[in-house]
């Protein structure tokens, strides 16, 4: 014969309350925050043959030491490479500092990560903008793509990577 208690509750909520009891429900944890964040902008969606478009990556510290060292690579996707009629080429490197952009090195399918300058403080981020030439002779109707990964050490003598980070397509139309 079942007891009253069960009549009344249900099995379920038998079983709810035990598991209560005894500390075995499930408790929600948050995830911690990645490390370090690495994001892409483009300052057009389009081009057209002779234009340019401005890549921008900004890399973020999530963590509470410093970043020291970033090494990264900015390689075109494979359905880029695809399409061998277009042509185009970095001609241009900046970093955004409080003073305004300064000049960088390494554009192309390097080591960025001397371009993002010194220390990056915890919770501060820094934006390198990449100038991406489109040839007067370039192929249309194909989009220009890229990836990125990329290595963080922390003054902490930790380290993170990431990658693949894609970067939004460039369609390069003609008139």
């Amino acid at each position: 014969m079942r007891s009253p208690l069960l009549r009344r509750l249900g099995l379920s909520s038998v079983l709810a309350l035990a598991l209560a009891l005894f500390g075995l429900t499930p408790q929600a944890s948050a995830a911690p925050a990645a490390p370090a964040d690495l994001t892409f902008s483009t300052s057009a969606a389009t081009t057209t043959p002779g234009g340019t478009v401005n890549l921008s990556m900004t890399l973020t510290n999530n963590q509470t030491y410093d970043v020291w060292f970033v090494y990264q690579t900015i390689e075109p996707t494979w359905l880029t490479t695809q399409r061998p009629d277009l042509k185009y080429s970095f001609t241009g490197c900046s970093l955004a500092t409080d003073a305004g952009a300064v000049p960088c090195s390494g554009t192309g399918p390097a080591n960025l990560g001397t371009n993002y300058g010194a220390t990056i403080p915890p919770g501060q981020s820094r934006t390198v903008t990449l100038t991406l030439q489109v040839a007067a002779d370039s192929g249309c109707n194909g989009n220009i793509g890229f990836y990125s990964y990329y290595y963080a050490e922390f003054s902490d003598t930790t380290s993170t990577s990431g990658g693949p980070v894609f970067t939004p397509e460039t369609r390069v139309l003609c008139a």
